[in-house]
């Protein structure tokens, strides 16, 4: 069955001022959270509150970076949750970026689809109850066991962008999250998953921007995330290498204006979802149309009122 979330902390909200928006969705339809782990807040701490305030959503992690805590820290915070929301909670794991892991975080950003491979495995012992002591290919853990392993453990799901990460995330995790992709883009993404596996997409939207506002944000924000390596070439393999080539060229030259303006209207369209709230709740019906299970918004300030265009988007909206 199909469900639709939202990403949290919501845009220029605090995280106590989070309470009134997320019960206004729940009202409204929405069934998950989840959160963003970027440069804002932790993972953790936005869900932990939104267990407390609306104690029957579903709670996930889109993602938690596999590089950024170690293994045990990872379990013990998991555990917490699972403990907490039980059946509820999905653990969302990926390899992040090399600027979040290198730049930000101050580690080596090496061999990511084993390391996050890796974590999962890792995971799985963990949570079964299992004494963990095993050398794996990208660490070494000597004789971890979670003190209260979750009577339900979390599904776990893997951040994956191309082939083989897809099809790591179903083979070794209870499916995958995806982002920064078109409806027609996950026609050819989810069949790599495999069948019986669940998919999430974080999809970017800004229900009734100005049309003039809407592109000039959303080149701003696809230019912050199609510049980072592993996006771009997710792109490529997508087939969006000749449109956005120039940008990409530009960007690294140094010349930021001209890279934004190398952005090509219809490729803003394409992964951003704007209009109408009737338009957009029809762009986001081709996402579960295409094999997504899960939707998770992602409100885009471009001039709006963030909570304002989420409930405009909820499944009781008229």
């Amino acid at each position: 069955m199909s469900r639709l979330g939202i990403t949290i902390p919501i845009d220029s909200l605090g995280l106590a001022a989070q309470r009134v928006a997320i019960s206004r969705l729940r009202e409204g339809g929405y069934q998950d959270v989840w959160s963003a782990e970027v440069s804002q807040y932790d993972a953790f701490t936005p869900l932990v509150l939104a267990n407390e305030w609306e104690p029957a959503m579903n709670l996930g992690t889109a993602i938690v970076p596999a590089f950024t805590r170690g293994p045990a820290t990872l379990a013990v915070s998991a555990a917490a949750l699972a403990e907490l929301a039980p059946g509820r909670f999905t653990l969302g794991v990926g390899s992040s970026s090399d600027v979040i892991v290198s730049k930000w975080n101050a580690m080596p950003f090496e061999r990511p689809y084993y390391r996050t491979r890796d974590v999962v495995r890792f995971l799985r012992r963990a949570f079964a109850g299992e004494k963990v002591d095993h050398d794996f290919d990208t660490f070494s853990v000597s004789g971890f066991r979670l003190a209260s392993p979750p009577k339900t453990p979390p599904r776990i799901l893997v951040a994956a962008l191309r082939e083989q990460m897809l099809k790591m995330a179903g083979r070794e995790a209870d499916g995958a999250i995806v982002n920064w992709l078109s409806p027609s883009d996950v026609a050819r993404v989810a069949p790599l998953v495999g069948e019986d596996k669940e998919i999430v997409a974080r999809v970017f939207v800004a229900p009734g921007a100005d049309r003039g506002e809407f592109l000039s944000g959303g080149r701003r924000a696809v230019a912050a995330y199609l510049n980072v390596g592993v996006y771009a070439e997710f792109h490529r393999w997508l087939g969006r290498g000749p449109q956005l080539e120039q940008m990409w060229e530009l960007w690294a030259k140094g010349d930021r204006n001209a890279a934004l303006a190398a952005i090509p209207e219809e490729i803003v369209d394409e992964l951003i979802v704007g209009g109408t709230p009737a338009e957009c709740k029809a762009r986001i019906q081709q996402y579960f149309d295409n094999g997504v299970d899960v939707v998770t918004l992602a409100i885009l300030p471009f001039g709006i009122d963030p909570v304002a265009a989420a409930v405009a988007l909820s499944p009781n909206a008229p």
